[in-house]
């Protein structure tokens, strides 16, 4: 008898009851309701608070503050600046930890000190109000370099100069010669980009050029020398120390009607200097009675050209003058087929391909505000939430970023809609110089105040409309030209400029504001008085870093109810630190 696997069974019955599904039809169970599930509970671990370091917080408000002066740096707002850098040290020493105590506040506070001090340092290495504003080179120089290499015109510039000449009138003759082929096959060649570049700029000052020489009874062609001269740059400084869009040197300039001091150069202002072209080349061509010899004089000089007149026999037509080296340097030779080749292209500049940029627009439009005193650009650009280099461009001829400190009623030219506004903080704020004077003692030189100052003596002399070799006298007050601040209270001592100070028995009085090493104090020494008198932008903290104390003594010592300060309030101050600033 076999037996059959119990495996083999359950697949037998499972076959017979698929047959029967098929024969048989088996009611559905009733429907049962779906309940549906009931919430899972699964055991969680709360989450952590949060916790804030205080520490941190603090050195964050601080960080967000210095990065906030830096940006108003870069656009010139003094006073902002040093607010914002005074607030993010005011925030570490105002803190419950003060700025010595906690270990990582004094880190930060010490290398925020040298992070204000390299801002400043690079900031003023850029211009610290009186350094002189940067210029770009003048194009004359290397267009004249390129004449050395001739470029001989194709048969196609010829024709079309020829075509150009015969169709158009200028009011300057303009001989079809191979000397200004050259320069015209130079021009739409190499120099392609460097003509449309200039002329494009230029056109925002043609108007005004043409208008200048139209009343002064001048050709129109020449107002396109300063394509060649500085393609249209106001800002434009030659190697030979030439300056502006016509290229003045200084004595020239001087004796044409322009001013020119420390605080001012009038040979960056294009109208005044446009102004001076015109009356230079109106006297140029009363002395040699033809344009090509004005020309070759504007460049090389009348008396240069009227020598070679003289040595050629009387020879007073410029192309047999210029034909060899022997009467006139190449450069003065090279100069007028330069400007008769600009002059052509730049009355067609379509004939020859120049592809132009729409003419920008005008001079912004600007209101003109009468100054009392002197008073610094970068107040004034802070006044009106302009950057400086606005109010720079404004006024070109401002040599610095500051106006001169004896023009009486200076007219400054400041952002359309914006003069009240410049009026009305002139006269809350009274003096907007920025500026340091010294007062001359007896024994004093400018030698041994330069010196004393660290300021060159050849600066502090002009600044003060002296020569080098005047004498001063005692109680004369002098401007220093250095920009003083309290920007960076938080110098070293070794990096500070000497401290100005007037001596009075028994109180010192301290005439400046003192930069001062904040991360260790000096050794002790015997305690002196020193009346300070408040600057703009000071508060009781920066004062406190500079004489090294406590905005508490500060308030003692001064019976101060509050924090306020105002412009001019004197402090006393008792500290061994001001011993130090003392006996300097």
């Amino acid at each position: 008898m076999h037996h059959v696997p119990t495996a083999t069974l359950l697949v037998i019955a499972a076959l017979s009851a698929g047959c029967a599904a098929r024969s048989e039809v088996i009611p559905a169970a009733p429907a049962q309701a779906v309940v549906p599930p009931g919430p899972v509970l699964v055991a969680t671990t709360p989450e952590p608070q949060l916790v804030v370091d205080p520490i941190n917080e603090l050195i964050a408000q601080s960080n967000s503050h210095f990065e906030a002066g830096q940006s108003e740096l870069q656009l010139g707002h003094l006073d902002s600046a040093r607010g914002e850098f005074n607030k993010a040290l005011d925030i570490l020493l105002e803190s419950p930890w003060g700025a010595r105590s906690e270990p990582r506040i004094r880190e930060h506070y010490d290398r925020l000190v040298e992070r204000i001090s390299a801002t400043e340092l690079t900031f003023l290495a850029q211009g610290d109000g009186f350094a002189e504003k940067k210029y770009e080179p003048a194009t004359i120089d290397d267009l004249l370099a390129l004449s050395t290499f001739p470029t001989n015109p194709s048969p196609e510039t010829t024709q079309a100069v020829a075509d150009d000449l015969e169709s158009t009138d200028h009011d300057i003759a303009i001989p079809l010669n191979g000397r200004v082929l050259s320069f015209v096959e130079l021009f739409t060649g190499r120099l392609r980009g460097y003509l449309q570049e200039g002329l494009s700029r230029g056109a925002r000052f043609l108007p005004m050029i043409q208008n200048v020489f139209r009343a002064e009874g001048l050709p129109l062609d020449l107002a396109y020398v300063p394509l060649v001269e500085s393609a249209f740059k106001p800002d434009a400084l030659s190697r030979a120390k030439a300056k502006g869009m016509w290229q003045f040197m200084r004595g020239t300039a001087l004796e044409n009607g322009l001013q020119h001091d420390w605080y001012i150069d009038e040979r960056a202002e294009p109208e005044k200097a446009t102004r001076a072209a015109a009356k230079y080349l109106k006297s140029l061509y009363n002395t040699f009675g033809d344009w090509h010899l004005a020309l070759a004089s504007y460049n090389g000089g009348p008396g240069r050209v009227q020598s070679a007149i003289r040595r050629s026999g009387g020879q007073k037509d410029f192309w047999k003058l210029s034909a060899s080296t022997r009467y006139l340097p190449r450069e003065t030779r090279d100069y007028v087929p330069l400007i008769l080749a600009a002059v052509i292209i730049a009355r067609n500049p379509a004939q020859y391909g120049m592809d132009l940029e729409p003419a920008p627009a005008g001079t912004p439009d600007f209101e003109k505000v009468t100054l009392p005193a002197a008073v610094d650009l970068r107040r004034v650009a802070e006044w009106v939430g302009t950057p400086v280099q606005t109010i720079q461009d404004l006024n070109p001829e401002l040599r610095r970023w500051t106006t001169p400190i004896r023009a009486k009623d200076y007219e400054l030219k400041v952002p359309d809609g914006t003069a009240e506004l410049v009026r009305a903080k002139l006269a809350e704020e009274g003096d907007a110089s920025s500026l340091t004077w010294h007062t001359v003692r007896k024994g004093e030189t400018l030698l041994s105040i330069s010196r004393k100052l660290k300021v060159n003596r050849a600066d502090l002399a002009e600044a003060n409309y002296l020569s080098v070799k005047s004498r001063v006298t005692p109680g004369q007050q002098l401007i220093v030209p250095r920009a003083p601040t309290l920007l960076l209270a938080a110098r070293t001592d070794n990096s500070a400029p000497p401290v100005e100070t007037k001596r009075t028995d028994p109180v010192l009085t301290a005439s400046v504001s003192v930069p001062a090493r904040v991360s260790e104090t000096r050794a002790a020494q015997s305690p002196s008085k020193v009346v300070y008198s408040v600057k703009k932008g000071d508060t009781l903290s920066s004062i406190a870093r500079v004489f090294q104390t406590s905005v508490a003594s500060l308030k003692k010592w001064n019976s101060l109810q509050s924090n306020s300060l105002r412009v001019g309030q004197r402090l006393t101050i008792l500290t061994p630190r001001a011993a130090a600033i003392a006996t300097r």
